[in-house]
């Protein structure tokens, strides 16, 4: 099998995956129940759980009550917000977008002169975002559907690239990154929360597609991800890893302890040169 074909394999598998949580959530809210438990950080519980969930993962009550109902869908290891320092009038790009959560969030610091853009390779993800948008007014909020290693981006248009535990899932992350670095307007950011490998993956672990589409198994090493950046072009590199997430992340796939493997990290990074402020 060719590497192409064996990306296409893959990204097809967590497409599906998401593509299930998508229509879990929708299915859930008609009958006024619960989702399955599915993806990372799982779904499953009530709203006020999920909304508990998130404010373990660094979510304030205030940007949790600023969101449309139906955006959290639990899926996340971390709060890439709280390193994005986003101003007012910013562009900021969210990967991996989902049901729209953080560009959400996003879309309040930026303000109305602001944009917030969100890109999903799910289809029922981006239909979910959308929706949530129009009925909640955030009219500074868009949603593309597109592969994150193929952004439907233009070229230095972006202030700051975000992602929640999205890069993990991509099968080609330095190309991301790469991706990530050409939208970027001189001197933009990148800040991203996502799980990093600690330990060397057991094979049976690598090998389990279900525990890739969890946000285990492409779990990269922090100098990958040190070398794909500086590779892409990046500087003032950051791989943060926040132990304490070891308590949740434990809990993606019991018994495994996949906890002893991966923890979360805190990542940013800064494409050199000056952004303008005209």
């Amino acid at each position: 099998m060719s590497r192409a074909t064996e990306h296409d394999k893959i990204r097809n598998s967590v497409r599906e995956s998401y593509a299930k949580i998508a229509q879990d959530a929708e299915d859930a809210e008609s009958i006024g129940g619960c989702a399955p438990n599915s993806g990372c950080c799982g779904t499953g519980q009530s709203p006020d759980t999920l909304d508990e969930v998130a404010k373990g993962l660094g979510y304030s009550e205030a940007e949790l009550a600023d969101i449309p109902e139906g955006a959290n869908l639990g899926l996340g290891c971390g709060n890439p917000q709280v390193m994005a320092s986003l101003q007012e009038g910013e562009v900021a790009l969210d990967l991996g977008s989902g049901a729209g959560f953080d560009c959400f969030i996003a879309s309040k610091r930026v303000g109305k002169t602001g944009k917030a853009l969100g890109v999903d390779m799910t289809p029922e993800m981006v239909t979910r975002a959308r929706e949530n948008a129009v009925e909640s007014g955030f009219d500074n909020c868009e949603f593309r559907l597109g592969e994150i290693e193929h952004l439907p981006v233009a070229d230095a248009t972006v202030d700051v690239v975000m992602s929640n535990c999205v890069f993990n899932l991509s099968p080609d992350q330095a190309q991301v990154f790469r991706e990530s670095f050409r939208v970027l307007k001189p001197g933009g950011r990148l800040s991203i929360s996502d799980v990093v490998a600690t330990a060397e993956l057991p094979p049976e672990i690598k090998a389990d597609q279900k525990l890739f589409s969890g946000c285990i198994a492409g779990a990269a090493s922090i100098p990958e991800l040190e070398t794909w950046m500086e590779e892409a072009g990046f500087e003032d590199i950051s791989v943060r890893p926040w132990d304490e997430s070891k308590a949740f992340i434990g809990q993606w796939a019991p018994g495994r302890s996949i906890e002893d493997y991966i923890t979360a990290a805190f990542i940013q990074a800064r494409k050199p040169g000056k952004s303008c402020c005209c």
